[in-house]
């Protein structure tokens, strides 16, 4: 049976799939409408993407407003210290994190509501990360947030990753409130 987690932030579940093994390997459902929307995922997903990293690429953190966008991020190849950042206005979580490692071996995904802002670190040689999301990219509407932001406070077991230079120019978190969107329970 598929655990879903609750967090402390607000609607970022934390998804404890069941794996079925045998001599042959292992077998296990990634998505299944009714049974997320059961365990509290009720967005409709109209992109899927997949990303490949090397160790210690740090990827984020990246949002869209308008067009918000929700993420199921799951990793099939590597590990990834995942992290979700509550950025939408109003939150009782508001510029908090939730951090977790995700793997090829424990299967887990994690749930971002859209306005929570996602980012990593690879933590493996490779990882290949693939995520559904709510929403469709928008370039013109996507905006970062320093993955170091002191406000944030995240303990990364890094202090140089590989960053895009997107990610090396991100402005801290004070400097985006403009575009980001209100909590709505």
């Amino acid at each position: 049976m598929t655990d879903f987690v609750e967090t402390p932030i607000p609607g970022v579940i934390l998804i404890e799939p069941s794996v079925r093994r045998d001599d042959r390997g292992f077998f296990l459902e990634t998505y299944h409408e009714s049974r997320y929307r059961d365990g509290g995922i009720h967005e409709r997903f109209v992109q899927d993407n997949q990303s490949s990293s090397l160790r210690n690429t740090l990827r984020g953190f990246h949002g869209q407003c308008p067009h918000p966008q929700g993420k199921l991020v799951r990793v099939i190849e590597g590990e990834i210290l995942d992290v979700a950042v509550d950025v939408r206005r109003g939150s009782p979580a508001y510029g908090k994190h939730f951090a977790t490692r995700l793997s090829e071996q424990n299967f887990r995904q994690l749930y971002l509501p859209p306005g929570v802002l996602h980012g990593f670190l690879v933590t493996s040689e490779v990882a290949q990360c693939a995520y559904k999301c709510t929403e469709f990219y928008h370039p013109e509407a996507e905006f970062s947030v320093a993955w170091n932001d002191p406000e944030i406070g995240i303990a990364w077991p890094i202090s140089s990753p590989i960053l895009s230079e997107k990610d090396r120019c991100a402005p801290r978190l004070a400097a985006v409130a403009d575009r980001l969107i209100d909590y709505a329970p």
